[in-house]
């Protein structure tokens, strides 16, 4: 904000709903009065034109009506207005005003009145010029070098010049590549004109050169004739600005001698008559007009410039010199000189805020008052100090970008999720694999404290899961008020979900104006994605899961699967995923082991994720506190890298596909234009079989397309897949080293970055980055290995998925042996293990060497999936026995359900 204010002179508001524009203003003795005093007009887009004669304004005196001369409400919008001598065998001043599609020329007059009411004045047609297409703006000056009389030069919307010589029309030139009209300014020093382009250069082309260029009625007939006959139309000089320009103005004062300025979006640029750059400012705020005008000093330029900001600045060249607050944003700015003051400067708002104002500044008879001088505390201070200093350590301890939510915030926001599914199934696929697609209800209350304005209620699940309505604009809320929307949930994909949490945000604005989201979570239940069936004995894929209690009745952990439940006893269960496989749970009779086992290996993650909760959940109600899940081995990595090969493979597929409808397409385009030449030909020839090859072409883009859209399905299936397979591993991978919450989000955030693949960033470039950072820092081997800085190196697509298998193998190596996930800088020194001698580890490959033989990496992996220790003690040389702690084979057990 501006320290000075413009000085308001004269100000009126004209009309109420009237929109005006950079060329409704100008200034002139439009009325040939002789005085020597300036005239405001003033046209709007409402067709409304206002003439001005402003005088200073006394206190309680109503000048508005005084200083009005005339008002006439023509039948067509105002573009643009300008004042010279337009009118032949005449030298007067007249009124030039360009409508969209018409050109009048008036003359002003005034008639001196007999009584106290004033002088009258009038408003006279003189000519004026049907358009045959849509105006945009004009010029005038003296063209061709002519003495006392100005021509006017149109702009067109569609890149037409169109030249006037007063009243008679003289010629039309096209610009060459045009696209959309620019500023217009002519240049009498060199007779030319200078406009910018949509390419963003500013172009001259001179009087003559267009004079003499081939006339043409359309566009397509300037180009014909440009190829054929006739003067073509050049440039006389272009110069790249680099952005969109808002106005050019060309001084005719003699100090600024072979000046052209440029107002750009972002930089204000003054020209040679060449096109030389001679200074450039760049401005930090957005400006909206300007008008360069002489200096005092010999060899500058001053220049008034208004901005967005209701600033008025004042320039000497590239030199702030001066800078005044206005009322309103400027969008014309000019400089007149009337009866009581010489140099005002009048400017004109976009919605009609007529203002003369000069620069000055009101004295100031404030004067501070004295300071109170009192005696320093130090003991005092030296508390303060301390306790300033206790919570800036306290601050600095969280490093958390998003701030911490208040104790209680203006909205809150509960999910209740209903504990049985709809009668009435609201899902989109009735059924799929003989089963019907059940749905369930769920209800959100949005509670506030303050009166809030309506806010925005987004909800949010991840595919193949989704939801009647996602977005709800609520009505606006009272101060303690609560409401409540609903919505139902299904399954809408051939495929099982990864995830059955959703996301639910409510956006909306404090009272104070800031703008805040308040977010809350529900858990859809397992009942919605599968059903009970009876169980199966056999199964591919197996993993067991330990506990530290006695075995439970799995009918009372799951009371909503038991009406299917063939085993009463409760030591089998099994679930139908009704987009995919069959899962079943055995407990064991005498152990306390529980097997979960399909035929498919990612469709284990969600019922070992639920056997695990409602496990914590039931001994928690029975008061049992030492309750513990474990995991004793092997790890299923080789399972689990069968998911990441094929959606790797998927991911190639697309790139295939991607590369192979790139080249056909630019062979469909290629044959396109051989056919196009061959009909645009005067002469016929055959077309040599370019149809049929055509019609071939198009038939494999088709066929391309197809392909790459069914890919694209898949891989959207193979990527909530391997979503699932993830999540089953990090939970595994947390049981059997019983990882607290901190290192188990770490390992999420470092196996599951993404949420979806894009084609510019996938899954396995980011998980081999996440994993070789964590390698090379908190898992390093020792603490002179840990990088000391990240890798910048691009991401791309790997060529195969032998590294990333050999990361995350060594991932597991390193946190069995005891390494600790951590992402502080203290803690990126991995806990030493005491390894006794006899007990046999893995086999390491070693992360620093990328250039190891493949076949080597493979062959340490496989070494790892494959390897199993004895379940029997082992002696150390010390004779102290110890336990292997890599996997546990356990024998054949008979007693399984």
């Amino acid at each position: 904000m501006s320290l000075f204010k413009a000085r308001d002179w004269w100000s009126a508001v004209l009309g109420e709903g009237e929109e005006f524009d950079q060329g409704c203003l100008c200034v002139g003795d439009v009325d040939n009065s002789g005085s020597g005093y300036d005239k405001v007009v003033v046209g709007s887009y409402m067709g409304m034109l206002r003439i001005f004669a402003p005088h200073a304004s006394k206190p309680g005196e109503q000048t508005i009506a005084d200083a009005q001369l005339l008002e006439v409400q023509l039948r067509d919008p105002i573009i643009q207005v300008e004042v010279g001598k337009f009118v032949s065998c005449s030298e007067l001043l007249h009124l030039a005003v360009l409508h969209p599609r018409k050109l009048s020329v008036y003359a002003v007059s005034g008639t001196a009145g007999n009584v106290e009411h004033g002088d009258q004045y009038q408003l006279r047609l003189v000519y004026e010029h049907n358009l045959q297409r849509t105006a945009c703006n004009m010029t005038y000056g003296p063209f061709g070098g002519v003495t006392g009389h100005h021509f006017i030069c149109i702009q067109s919307m569609d890149g037409m010049l169109m030249f006037f010589e007063q009243e008679s029309y003289a010629f039309g030139r096209f610009l060459p590549g045009f696209l959309l009209p620019g500023p217009l300014c002519y240049c009498a020093r060199t007779d030319s004109f200078i406009t910018v382009s949509s390419a963003r250069q500013v172009e001259c082309y001179r009087y003559e050169t267009l004079a003499v260029a081939t006339d043409a009625d359309t566009r397509h007939d300037s180009e014909q004739q440009s190829k054929s006959s006739g003067k073509r139309l050049a440039a006389e000089w272009l110069l790249v600005l680099g952005e969109q320009a808002l106005d050019i103005c060309v001084p005719s004062a003699s100090p600024m001698a072979s000046s052209i300025f440029v107002l750009g979006e972002r930089n204000l640029f003054c020209l040679r008559d060449s096109g030389q750059i001679r200074f450039m400012k760049k401005l930090e705020y957005n400006p909206s007009c300007f008008l360069p005008y002489a200096s005092v000093s010999e060899g500058t330029t001053n220049v008034l410039l208004g901005n967005h900001n209701n600033m008025l600045l004042v320039y000497q060249d590239t030199t702030l010199k001066w800078a005044a607050q206005l009322s309103c944003v400027p969008v014309a700015v000019r400089v007149a000189n009337f009866p009581e003051l010489k140099g005002l400067v009048v400017t004109l708002s976009s919605e009609g805020h007529l203002q003369c104002s000069y620069m000055g500044t009101d004295p100031s008879f404030f004067t501070a008052p004295k300071v109170e001088a009192r005696e320093v505390n130090y003991d005092e201070v030296d508390a303060e100090m301390k306790a300033l200093h206790k919570v800036i350590r306290e601050a600095t301890k969280n490093q958390d970008i998003i701030p911490k939510a208040e104790a209680e915030d203006d909205l809150t926001v509960t999910a209740i999720v209903s504990s049985s599914l709809d009668d009435v199934s609201q899902a989109l696929i009735p059924e799929m694999n003989d089963m019907a697609v059940p749905s369930v209800k769920v209800k959100i209350k949005v509670s506030c404290r303050s009166a809030l304005q309506s806010p925005k209620l987004s909800v949010c699940v991840q595919p193949p899961l989704a939801v009647t309505q996602d977005q709800f604009v609520l009505d606006s809320l009272g101060s303690g008020s609560q409401v409540v929307v609903a919505f139902s949930a299904f399954l809408n994909g051939h495929y099982t979900p990864a995830d059955l949490t959703g996301d639910i945000a409510v956006s909306y604005s404090s009272p104070t104006g800031v703008p805040r989201v308040a977010q809350c979570k529900f858990v859809l239940p397992l009942r919605l994605v599968c059903c009970p069936t009876s169980a199966s004995k056999n199964s591919k894929y197996k993993i067991t899961v330990d506990t530290n209690k006695p075995p439970v009745n799995l009918n009372e952990v799951f009371p909503e699967f038991v009406a299917k439940a063939e085993d009463k006893e409760g030591n089998a269960l099994a679930f139908q995923f009704i987009a995919g496989s069959r899962v079943t749970v055995l407990a064991s009779k005498t152990s306390q082991r529980y097997r979960i086992q399909s035929e498919s290996f990612e469709d284990i993650w969600l019922v070992a994720k639920e056997l695990v909760q409602r496990f914590d959940r039931h001994f928690a109600k029975l008061g049992v506190k030492d309750f513990r899940n474990s995991f004793s081995g092997p790890i299923p990595l080789a399972e689990y890298f069968e998911t990441v090969d094929h959606h790797f493979e998927l991911r190639v597929n697309a790139q295939k596909y991607q590369d192979l409808l790139s080249e056909r397409a630019v062979q469909f385009r290629a044959i396109q234009r051989r056919l196009l030449t061959r009909f645009k030909d005067k002469t016929p020839a055959p077309l040599q079989n370019l149809d049929t090859l055509m019609e071939g072409t198009y038939r494999q883009v088709i066929a391309l397309a197809d392909a790459a859209e069914e890919n694209r399905a898949c891989l959207v299936q193979a990527f909530s897949r391997l979503r699932s397979a993830t999540h089953l591993l990090i939970l595994l991978v947390s049981l059997w080293q019983g990882l607290g919450a901190e290192q188990t989000a770490i390992l999420e955030a470092t196996l599951l970055p993404l949420l979806q693949d894009t084609p510019q960033l996938g899954w396995e470039e980011s998980v081999d980055a996440a994993v070789s950072h964590l390698l090379r820092t908190c898992l390093s081997r020792s603490p002179k290995d840990q990088a000391i800085s990240l890798s910048t190196t691009q991401l791309s697509m790997p060529k195969d998925t032998s590294r990333l298998k050999k990361h995350i193998t060594l991932l597991c190596d390193r946190i069995g042996k005891g390494g600790r996930l951590s992402l502080s800088s203290e803690a990126n020194a991995p806990t030493p293990v005491m390894l006794p001698a006899a007990c046999e580890t893995m086999p390491e490959p070693i992360a620093e060497q990328e250039e190891e033989d493949p076949a080597l990496q493979l062959e340490a992996t496989a070494k790892f999936i494959k390897k199993k220790q004895p379940s029997k003690k082992v002696k150390s040389k010390t004779g102290i026995p110890c336990w292997s702690i890599w996997f546990y084979s356990p024998p054949s057990w008979p007693d399984w359900a």
